[in-house]
């Protein structure tokens, strides 16, 4: 799977990872559930396509496979692109959760 890292604005805390084939992330809040795709994903949250996004500073909760397990997190969608998707900033997630998703990032920045 070819990767793309962004060199992000200096505001950013985590780098972004380009994922070109996207990766399932199940989520529901906002009154609604789905299944979406990332195309960016990083330790501190992901940006999800999605057709129709609950409104910026709605909270999710997000579940997404990773070599080794699930990891799950609270969310908050901090901006929506019309038609295309929406940002998410991981607010909350267990220290496994973390380990994990770290794990899959250094391996995808090989």
């Amino acid at each position: 799977m070819a990767t793309y890292v962004f060199a992000g604005a200096p505001t950013r805390r985590y780098e972004r990872i380009f994922l070109p084939q996207g990766m399932f992330v199940a989520w529901y809040g906002g009154g609604d559930q789905q299944i979406s795709r990332a195309q960016t994903l990083g330790m501190g949250g992901a940006f999800l396509t999605v057709s129709n996004p609950p409104a910026v500073g709605t909270t999710l909760r997000l579940v997404f496979e990773v070599p080794g397990g699930s990891v799950r997190a609270d969310g908050v969608v901090r901006n929506v692109s019309a038609g295309t998707g929406m940002g998410i900033e991981f607010v909350k997630m267990g220290p496994q959760d973390r380990i994990l998703l770290d794990r899959l990032l250094k391996r995808l920045l090989r």
